[in-house]
């Protein structure tokens, strides 16, 4: 059984101002926030917002980059030629750490957003440049993304950290994949469900799918969305069911380094 686990949340991705109250309210729940860079959502008011916010909480920053996207939030797929794909990952995360570092933090993680997360997991191209864009930018950081995937190959074979990600609150394929947002029970917003499915991601390596069977994973990060609602409730029951069980929350780089190391 797994004893340490980390509790991150994409974040930033509202200029508004209830959605920044929503942030204020989700950030002391979790170790980790992975920030918008602007290409799906966010600007850099809320991106400076954001980082102070995680700052004052002590929660890890890290980058979330997406496809050009902003009026899809990111969430549809495109074709993308790989120097077009190295330039705007790198812009994005450099633009987050730039902002970080000038506030006074470190850029921690990097984690792909929406589709672009979902193709470099199943597509070898575009894992190969998302590998190789964090390792450009720090040889330190560590790269989140499915359990099995091919970002997770890629990042063994080039040695990036790589972190295994579990969704309680998303719907997972049989095949290990998340389900589409657009089918039956992609979204889970039960808090009690959801804080059951990520105590059994972490304790026992598995989580049941939407077409039957169970799917086998090993996580060292647990991702709830700022824009699923009841977040911050849901966000709740996940502390309180692994405070209950024994499992320690805390921020990735303080565990995951020491492993590879």
């Amino acid at each position: 059984m797994k004893r340490i686990v980390d509790l991150n949340a994409d974040m930033g991705e509202n200029a508004d101002g209830k959605a920044f109250r929503q942030d204020e309210e989700l950030v002391p729940l979790v170790t980790s926030a992975s920030l918008a860079c602007g290409f799906h959502a966010g600007d850099p008011r809320t991106l400076i917002k954001t980082v102070k916010l995680c700052r004052k909480w002590g929660v890890s920053v890290g980058a979330h980059p997406s496809f050009k996207d902003h009026e899809g939030f990111g969430r549809r797929e495109m074709e993308v030629v790989p120097q077009d794909l190295v330039a705007d990952l790198l812009y994005q995360i450099s633009a987050v750490r730039g902002v970080a570092e000038a506030l006074g933090m470190q850029l921690k993680h990097v984690k792909p957003h929406g589709a672009l997360y979902n193709m470099a997991c199943v597509r070898r191209d575009y894992a190969n440049v998302v590998v190789r864009v964090v390792k450009m930018v720090s040889p330190s950081l560590i790269l989140i993304g499915l359990p099995g995937s091919e970002m997770e190959r890629v990042a063994k074979r080039e040695r990036v950290i790589y972190a295994k990600e579990g969704f309680p609150e998303r719907g997972y394929l049989s095949d290990g994949t998340l389900a589409p947002r657009t089918m039956k029970g992609a979204l889970i917003t039960d808090p009690d469900r959801v804080a059951e499915r990520a105590s059994s991601m972490v304790s026992s390596g598995m989580v049941d799918s939407i077409d039957g069977g169970e799917v086998r994973l090993s996580v060292d990060t647990l991702c709830v969305h700022s824009d699923t609602p009841g977040v911050v409730e849901i966000a709740s029951a996940i502390r309180k069911k692994l405070k209950l069980e024994g499992v320690t929350v805390k921020d990735i780089s303080s565990f995951l380094r020491s492993e590879v190391r």
